[in-house]
C-alpha cells in the first residue's frame, strides 16, 4: 500500500503526542544503501539502492491482570529517490493486539509465520540475496489473524490465518512450531518447522535449524512449495554461515531451488561486514545466481547500514 510523506508526518507527530503521555511508545529503524554494480540479465549497470530501509513504531500499555495491549506500525521508506512519487513509502508490518499469559493475538498487516520461522538463516535477507528470490513463502500479508502460545520449555506454537479477501477468495493459513531464541542468546540451537496452506496460491513447508559451532555460525533450511492451480513443485535447500572477529563478520551463502520438470536454479554470496559501532556497519557482498534456462545474475556492492 502506498502512503504519502504527509500522512508518515502526522502519524510520526501522534506517536511523539502519545509517548510523551504515555512514555511507552519506542521509534525505531533501519537506513541500508549500498552502491553497486548490477547484471539481472539484461546487462550491467550501476546503482545506488535503498534495502528496505524503514521507520517504525511500537508500543503498548499494561491494561492490568497480566494483560497487555501492544501495536506496531512500520512503513518501509526508500532513500535512494528511485520510486515514482508518492510511492517511495510504503507498508509493512502493522498491527494491534493483546498479550497475556495466553499468549498474543495480533491483528492487521503482518509476516506469516512461515516467513518468520528462517529467524536469522537468511543472512542477507533485504539484499538480491535475500531467499525470496528462489522460493515462494515470503508473505506479508493483509487481513491476518496471529496468534502465538507462550514459550514452554523453548517451544512456541504460531499460526497465521489470513482472511479471504486478502487470497481470492480463499482463507490461507499459516502455522509453524519454534524452538529456542533466533538470536541465539538465551539458546545454543534455534529450529523451527513451518507449512502455509494456500497462501498467495503456495502450498509450503520448511524445516529451519541454526546454531553456533568453534566460533561459526550455521544454518539451514529445507523447503518445499507447491503451486496449488496445477501442483507444480520445486524443493532446495539453503546453508549459511558466518564468522566474527575484531570488528569484523565474514559470511556466506548458498541456494536451491530444483522444479520437478528438471529447471534448476541456485544462488551463491559471499560478504564481509565491518562494524563501525553497535549501530553501525559498512559492508560488501557479491552476489551470483544461475537461473539454468534464464539468463544468469551477478551484484557487486558495498554500503552502509544504521540502525536506530
Amino acid at each position: 500500500m502506498k502512503f504519502s510523506y504527509s500522512n508518515l508526518a502526522a502519524a510520526l507527530l501522534l506517536t511523539l503526542s502519545v509517548s510523551a503521555f504515555a512514555g511507552d511508545v519506542d521509534i525505531y529503524g533501519k537506513a541500508n544503501v549500498t552502491v553497486q554494480s548490477s547484471d539481472d540479465g539484461t546487462g550491467t549497470y550501476s546503482e545506488v539502492k535503498s534495502n528496505a530501509s524503514r521507520i517504525g513504531f511500537k508500543g503498548g500499555q499494561d491494561l492490568g491482570n497480566g494483560l497487555e495491549v501492544i501495536f506496531k506500525a512500520e512503513f518501509q521508506v526508500d532513500l535512494d529517490g528511485d520510486s515514482d512519487k508518492g510511492d517511495s513509502i510504503t507498508d509493512r508490518n502493522q498491527y494491534i493486539g493483546l498479550k497475556g499469559n495466553f499468549g498474543e493475538v495480533l491483528l492487521g498487516i503482518n509476516d506469516t509465520v512461515l516467513k518468520q520461522s528462517q529467524g536469522k538463516v537468511d543472512l542477507f535477507s533485504d539484499l538480491n540475496a535475500d531467499i525470496k528470490q528462489l522460493w515462494k513463502g515470503e508473505n506479508r500479508m493483509s487481513d491476518t489473524v496471529t496468534y502465538k502460545s507462550p514459550k514452554v520449555n523453548g517451544f512456541q506454537l504460531g499460526v497465521t490465518y489470513i482472511a479471504e479477501d486478502e487470497v481470492d477468495g480463499q482463507n490461507g493459513t499459516s502455522m509453524a512450531l519454534f524452538y529456542g531464541d533466533k538470536a541465539l542468546k538465551k539458546s545454543k540451537i534455534y529450529a523451527a518447522i513451518a507449512v502455509d496452506s494456500e497462501v498467495k496460491g503456495y502450498d509450503a513447508a520448511r524445516l529451519t535449524v541454526q546454531g553456533k559451532l568453534a566460533g561459526f555460525t550455521l544454518g539451514a533450511i529445507v523447503h518445499r512449495q507447491e503451486k496449488v492451480s496445477d501442483g507444480s513443485d520445486v524443493e532446495g535447500f539453503l546453508f549459511s554461515a558466518k564468522y566474527g572477529f575484531d570488528k569484523i563478520t565474514v559470511k556466506g551463502q548458498v541456494q536451491t531451488a530444483n522444479y520437478d520438470g528438471g529447471d534448476h536454479r541456485s544462488g551463491m554470496t559471499v560478504g564481509v561486514d565491518y562494524a563501525l559501532a553497535k549501530s553501525t556497519k559498512l559492508f560488501a557482498f557479491y552476489t551470483s545466481f544461475d537461473l539454468d534456462n534464464e539468463a544468469d545474475q551477478d551484484y557487486l556492492a558495498t554500503g552502509i547500514e544504521y540502525k536506530f
